[in-house]
Order: C-alpha cells, then structure tokens, then sequence
C-alpha cells in the first residue's frame, strides 16, 4: 500500500476566519484588480497532488512538515467561515457597497474574478471558497508601490511555458525542476511584509479623539502588522522575530514535494512549516462539525486536526504568568497584596486584530478544599459570562461610533473607547498602535511596557473549619483566559441583521454544536498555609461561627456555613483602589515569540487519526469599560 493512503489525496474547499478588511485608507498605486488576470489564480486542492506527503525519518513524531498541510488552517478556510458572513451582513446594511474589501481578503478568487460584491456565502462560485489559496501567496510580489494593508496584493502574471512561475525560497538544478515553472524572487514572500497584505486593515471613516474632534487619520481597525513593525522584533537584535517565525516555523533540509520527498532530495537551505495557524479555534471546530467528512461534508478531518495539533504549541508560546502571594493566609484579615503578571510573548497585541466580541482577562479564585473563598473575573460555564466583579482585568480594544455610541458595527467605527490589549516588547509610540486609556505608562525608553502587573486585595472572610479531613489550606489559581465570539457578539450578529439569515444561521450552528468556550493561555497555582477557619458545625447545620464577614462597601467573602461557596459580590473588593494597578515598563532577559506559558490547560489531546499521520511521517450600546 503506498504511504499516500493514509492521507487525503486532495483538499476540499474550506474557510474561517473572523477578521474583516475594508475600505482603502488613501489612494493605491497598482494592486491587482478584478478580470485583470489573464492566468486565474488556482485553488488549493490543485497543489495536493504534489504538495501533500508524511513526515520523512529526520522529522517523526513532528507536526505534517509538507506544504498542504495548512489546508485546516483558517487562513486557507477564509471564505466559509459563518462568523465572517453574518458580519459582512451587518456591514452591508451600515455601509452598502462598502464590504468589496471583505472579499477581497477573506475570498480572493471571488474578488479577483469580479464576484468581490457579494455580501452572503450562497453568492459565490465553487472555486470562491477556498480561502487565501497557496497559488495566490506564491504568486504575491512587491511592486515597490503598493503600501500594505487591505488586502492591496499584487499577483505576477506573466507566464512561463503556459503557467506562472510559483515564488520560493529554492533553486534547481538540471533534471530536478518541478511540475510547474519557479522563480527564486521570494523577497516578499520571506518578510512580514507579506503578511501585513492583509493584516492592517484601515476603514474609510475619520477617527476621531474623546471630544469628538477628528485626527486626521482613517480609523485603524486592525493594525496586527503595525505593532509588529514597532516593536523590538521588527529590529535588528536578539528579540527580531518575523511573522514567519512564529506561525511558519523553519525547517532544515526539507523537500518541498511528494517527489522529492520519496527520492529523498532535500534543499539544504531548509523551508518552513506550513502552519498559518492562530487560535480562533472554536470556529476551526464548528467548520470541522458542519463540513468535515465525519459529518457527511466534502471536507477532510486531518487537515483539522494538524491546525490544532500545532496551534496547541502556539498557545503555548503567547503568554507568561507569574503569581505571587503571601506565604500564608489568615482569612480574619483577608487576602492582600495577591500580584499577577501577565507577559505578552508576542510580536503583537494580546490579543490582536479583529476587535469585536474578542476578550482576554484574568480569572482568580481561592479555594480551601472544595469550597470557593474568593474570586475575580470567574468564568460562569453554565450561564457562559464573565464574572464582572469589581476588580476584573479585561484585556481588550473596545470601538464605537461616537455620534450614539453604538458598539459591534464594525464600518460605523470611529472611536477607540478603549484598547488595554498588551503591547509588544518594545512598541514605540505611534497614534496608529498606541493603547487607548491609563492601563499602561509609557517607559523611560519611550516604548509600552509588553506586560501587565496586577494587584488583588480580598476583605476578610468567614469560612467553616471542614475538619482533619480537608487540610487548612488555600489554592490560590490564577488563568488567563480568551474568549473569541462572546455570547454578546453572536447575538448582536442574529438580531441586528435584517438583510440575510447569515446571523441566525450562526446562532443555530452554535447551540447545535457548542458555543465558544474560553481558551487557556497561561495558567499558574499555589497553595499557602490557612488559618482564621471558623469553627466546625455542630451537626446540625449550624454553625458556631458568625455567617459572614461584610466588607467595607458592603459586599460579603465566603461562605457562612459549609452549604456552598462565595458569590461573586461576596469575593468583591472592598476598596475601588485595590483594583489591578498599572503596568510597569521593566523588561527581562527572555525571548521572544518562542518562550513556553505556565499553563496546562488549552486545546485537547490529538485525535487517533493524527497520530498515524504523525507517528508516520457587546451588543450595540455604549457600555462601561473596566480599565
């Protein structure tokens, strides 16, 4: 049986991704525009055929290193994705004839092929669906003119022997060419550059400041390459990093082909894993649940199980957490001084590009045994919210249009109310990447700090002693959680679209499938000493102990008897001025994109498929923003 059978001979057409691109900023130079092709960009399952092996001996046990691995990422699933076209939908109704640049990122053959007016998936042509393709990045050069953003890319068309050469980073010698003609022009294809194509993307409205006056400037709705471009990676030093070398990490002597991999032929220069991945997952498992073969789709499980094989390593890599707390607690005098630190460990904001109804915040609870003590920002599974106590720490860029406030309608923006997403190491001051509040304070290097720095304080609390059974202990746990689609957004999405059933539609695949749950990105875990416990129950339910402890504004912490665990009021701090405390702007001797998290928790174990493959080769009102 040839190796080929254990993997899928050809990719389907996929797509997701939640982010949109819009209207240009200002006049471009010579992007390629629609029915100016003469030789149509191709779609990725055309390159399976060639592009599609397992893992050669040197890199077993590794995540599939051949190119169509990327097939499940959402980078290649752009023009599916039910999130994306319930938001084109809203758009469409704020701003008709506005959402063309939609397309033009999240669809590309479409815009290309003069379908770039669509405003709903069933608008589309077969081949539209295939998402950011590979012949459309390999054929992708800098005309030296076009500036990046809004998906402005320039296509070479110009053919060789009948078909347009396919940029890359590798030459051939006689007797080794490929199926199709190559250039080795890859500039733009090794930079960030090629990713800041699509990753800045800029509306047509004015920003204007908190008064209301106008910048200057075009709103800058997603700036993901920009804060790159600011920070210490983009320079030259011990922190650069590019794109590439997070989300396509390299490889040594690697072949690029089925063919060459079989003969064993190598390119000594080395390549780079396909991964393309980012970690808006749960819309990666909701394609899989509607369109992956499993479920009697046209589209093939394994790709999507590889993209979350290898956005598990990324989610390791975004984030540090550092706890520190007393080295024991009395609960007569309550929790004091608990320190969190949050590091952003990559070369962008955390979290970063598209805003609306994406959260990131740190969740605190303090447990003595089974029973909750104290807590802040505490996921609420089963009612699927954000414990909004007094001291939360959301991380998060929060837009408006300024004239009614109204939130969520992404062409209507022109306000950054806040934006208390973490910088990256070194971010300079820029009006387009700057945060937006007094979170952070600029350092005496001039650039943001690229970590937050918290401080909890809990009053008193009356907690029953459970006995010799439990011992007197507290676990203090603190998670840095991020949620994309907030129950929030994808009501908004249903009930604000009057023009289609895109919102509904996704509203209906959520509750059959499961909602967005949060992703962990960075965990940690002490337990200290306890005293202060209140005496034991008599037996009859009673205790000997007064029931709580009021804080100074009322509010209560811990339970009164044994029967249940504090309420989120009740964990509330007495004191506004205990919440988190501003960031600071020292730095570290740590890397950069590469540095693990402390957290365990996250995606899941990979299916058992994946490991032959493997083992083989807020609604639309202005609302108060905690800062």
């Amino acid at each position: 049986m040839s190796f080929h059978s254990y993997l899928p001979r050809r990719a389907g057409p996929l797509a997701c991704v939640t982010a949109l691109a819009l209207a240009p900023a200002a006049a471009l130079a010579t992007p390629t525009e629609p029915l100016e092709l003469e030789n149509s960009v191709q779609a990725t399952s055309e390159c399976a055929s060639c592009h599609l092996f397992l893992n050669p001996p040197a890199n077993e046990g590794e995540p599939n290193i051949s190119p169509q691995a990327y097939t499940g990422s959402l980078m290649a699933n752009s023009a599916r994705d039910p999130v994306f076209w319930a938001g084109v939908a809203i758009a469409h109704q704020d701003s008709p004839g506005e959402t063309e640049d939609c397309v033009r990122c999240h669809a590309p053959i479409a815009f290309l092929e003069g379908r770039g007016d669509a405003i709903s998936i069933e608008e589309l042509a077969p081949q539209d669906l295939h998402g950011v393709s590979c012949d459309l990045c390999h054929r992708m050069y800098d005309d030296g003119e076009t500036p990046p953003g809004n998906a402005r890319y320039v296509i070479d068309d110009v053919a060789v022997d009948g078909s347009v050469p396919r940029r890359g980073p590798w030459t051939y010698g006689p007797g080794d060419d490929p199926q199709h003609p190559t250039s080795d022009d890859n500039e733009l294809l090794e930079r960030s550059r090629m990713c800041g194509t699509c990753h800045d993307v800029t509306t047509s409205r004015e920003r204007v400041d908190d008064l209301g006056q106008g910048l200057g400037v075009p709103f800058n709705e997603q700036r993901t390459y920009r804060e790159w471009l600011g920070s210490a990676y983009a320079q030259d030093g011990p922190d650069q990093r590019s794109c590439q070398d997070c989300h396509m990490p390299a490889l040594a002597d690697v072949a690029g082909c089925d063919g060459f991999n079989i003969a064993q032929k190598t390119h000594e220069t080395g390549g780079r894993r396909h991964d393309l991945v980012g970690l808006n997952l749960p819309v990666i498992n909701l394609i899989q649940a509607v369109y992956g073969k499993s479920a009697g789709g046209p589209l093939d499980d394994p790709y999507f199980g590889l993209t979350l094989e290898v956005a598990e390593l990324l989610r390791q890599q975004a984030a540090t957490l550092e706890l520190e707390s007393p080295e024991s607690v009395d609960l007569s005098a309550g929790l004091d001084a608990l320190g969190v630190t949050v590091t952003n460990e990559t070369g962008h904001k955390l979290p970063t590009g598209y805003s609306e109804g994406r959260v990131m915040w740190l969740e605190i609870t303090a447990t003595y045994g089974e029973e909750l003590v104290y807590s802040s920002g505490r996921w609420d599974e089963d009612g699927m919210t954000i414990e909004e106590d007094a001291q939360v720490r959301r991380y998060e860029g929060v837009a408006e249009d300024f004239d009614d406030g109204a939130q969520l309608h992404l062409l209507r923006n022109n306000h950054w109310v806040v934006d208390s997403r973490i910088p990256p190491r070194g971010l300079v001051q820029d009006l387009e990447t700057d945060p937006v509040g007094d979170r952070y304070a600029l350092g005496p290097d001039d650039t943001w700090p690229h970590r937050d720095v918290v401080s909890y304080s809990f009053p008193p609390a009356s907690v029953v002693d459970q006995g010799p059974e439990v011992a007197p202990e507290l676990t203090i746990r603190a998670r840095l959680l991020y949620l994309i689609n907030t129950p929030e957004y994808v009501e908004f999405l249903a009930e604000d679209n009057n023009t289609n059933a895109a919102g509904t539609t996704l509203a209906a695949l959520f509750d059959e499938h499961g909602p967005p749950t949060p992703i962990v990105l960075a965990e940690q875990e002490v337990t200290v000493p306890l005293t202060g416990l209140e005496g034991p129950s008599t037996g009859g339910g009673e205790t000997d102990a007064t029931t709580t402890s009021a804080g100074t504004d009322g509010s209560t912490s811990g339970p009164g008897t044994s029967a249940g665990p504090a309420t989120a009021a009740e964990a509330a701090t007495a004191d506004a001025s205990t919440q988190g405390t501003d960031a600071g702007s020292g730095d570290d001797d740590e890397g950069g994109c590469a540095c693990a998290a402390d957290g365990r928790g996250g995606l899941g174990g990979s299916a058992p498929w994946l490991l032959l493959l493997v083992g083989a080769g807020a609604r639309a009102r202005r609302r108060s923003i905690q800062t």
